[in-house]
């Protein structure tokens, strides 16, 4: 296998513009007018945050990164529509699309030997817009306003998984139909039981226990769920002004939810009670994309329209709140997706690229390299250390030790493509 230096970025302005004008068109196609213009809404750029300094090194400083490798190990090429969500569990990847498909994939591209081969897990009628695992379910959040709970049977080569529950239950809807206190007005002349979302559920996300399952949704909601009855046991309404596009969970109990009222705001359940606000985070310009934390959950990044990641940490240990100590910057449009591995942040854009960055001294960021080959917007990432050899974790070149990590990334072009990519240590 052969690591190629990383190339700095280069895209044509035309080219880039003819593109989201093609991928515009095709959404408002698969979908209402007013759902495919919120979910086409987070590709439009805006003016960077100005307003917060900036932590990334400058480009005359990037020279001595040349020593960070990557190559696009392997092309996943069986989704015929968009890709929304990507999921590692075990053995598996797992890809959703917005024609309903959940793909599972070998996560080891060295060993599989056909990415072009069907391998359907489940079908629905609706776009799938996040997974997560839990054991031997999987959860699926989707556009038709229901999440989806799927029975993981991987010992029968290409046969389907069993949808066992879609939340709310018919048992939970049915216990909420008799009282009047259970309704909520959703609009001007609608009701509904509080256990329902009633706009796209757009992120999922589990408890560190995985006792509780976590959805953020379009109607501004956020609702937390049982996973071993698959009850609706909250629902925290009006959460924001507008619709939320991304919820994450510290080890601590904290949930934090980005929306495009421009906010991050975190919450805390206190004992015995529901869910109680803790702050309001305020500094994005335009609608907040996507969270992710770091391993220990002091640091918070956040990636929005206009083109900035924000980095949010607590100020001491002890601290209950998080302050702005500065923006990745480097992609010229839209963040759409971030993700975290070891202490290295990746993020994808609306410019069609993946950017990795790390650390280095005080507080300042490195971008480590610019994965470039896909031919839409960057939808999805994640990534984890690449443990397909045992000698490829912990490689040295001439300047000394470093570590090898896969990360996976999902497009509007239809395309999984996995990279592998190599950073040393004293960077």
């Amino acid at each position: 296998m052969v690591l190629l230096p990383c190339p700095l970025p280069f895209e044509s302005k035309k080219e880039s513009s003819d593109s989201d004008q093609s991928h515009s068109k095709h959404l408002s196609s698969d979908s209402s007018s007013s759902l495919s213009s919120r979910s086409f809404s987070s590709l439009y750029s805006q003016p960077s945050l100005l307003s917060v300094p900036s932590l990334s090194i400058s480009s005359c400083q990037f020279e001595h990164l040349s020593n960070t490798y990557h190559h696009c190990a392997a092309t996943l090429t069986g989704h015929s529509s968009y890709i929304f969500c990507l999921s590692l569990a075990g053995n598996y990847l797992y890809s959703g699309s917005s024609n309903g498909e959940i793909l599972a994939w070998d996560r080891n591209p060295s060993i599989q030997d056909n990415y072009s081969t069907q391998n359907i897990v489940s079908q629905s009628c609706s776009a799938v817009k996040s997974i997560v695992i839990l054991g031997d379910k999987l959860f699926s959040a989707h556009q038709d306003h229901r999440i989806r709970v799927w029975k993981i049977d991987n010992g029968t080569p290409n046969k389907k998984y069993k949808c066992i529950a879609t939340l709310p239950t018919l048992n939970d809807r049915c216990m909420k139909l008799f009282w009047t206190r259970n309704y909520v007005q959703v609009r001007r002349h609608k009701k509904c039981t509080w256990v329902h979302h009633v706009d796209t559920v757009s992120a999922l996300a589990l408890s560190k226990d995985g006792s509780l399952l976590y959805s953020s949704s379009w109607d501004r909601t956020f609702k937390v769920w049982r996973t071993s009855d698959f009850k609706c046991i909250e629902s925290v309404w009006n959460a924001h002004d507008d619709a939320i596009n991304s919820i994450v969970l510290s080890n601590n109990g904290h949930v934090y939810t980005g929306s495009a009222d421009k906010k991050i705001k975190v919450w805390k359940k206190q004992q015995d009670k529901n869910h109680t606000l803790l702050a309001t985070l305020e500094k994005h310009k335009s609608a907040v994309n996507a969270l992710a934390l770091s391993e220990d959950g002091s640091v918070l990044y956040s990636g929005a329209c206009d083109r900035s990641i924000v980095v949010w940490e607590k100020e001491s240990s002890s601290a209950r709140q998080m302050v702005v100590s500065g923006a990745l910057r480097g992609h010229k449009k839209s963040i759409l997706c971030l993700a975290v591995v070891s202490d290295l942040v990746c993020s994808g854009s609306a410019d069609k690229t993946v950017r990795i960055w790390k650390r280095g001294f005080g507080k300042s960021y490195s971008c480590v390299a610019v994965f470039e080959g896909h031919s839409g917007p960057v939808k999805c990432l994640t990534a984890a250390l690449d443990t397909s050899d045992s000698t490829s974790t912990s490689i040295k070149d001439d300047s000394g030790s470093g570590n090898s990590y896969l990360l996976y990334s999902g497009s509007l072009d239809c395309y999984v493509k996995v990279w592998k990519f190599w950073v040393p240590n004293y960077l």
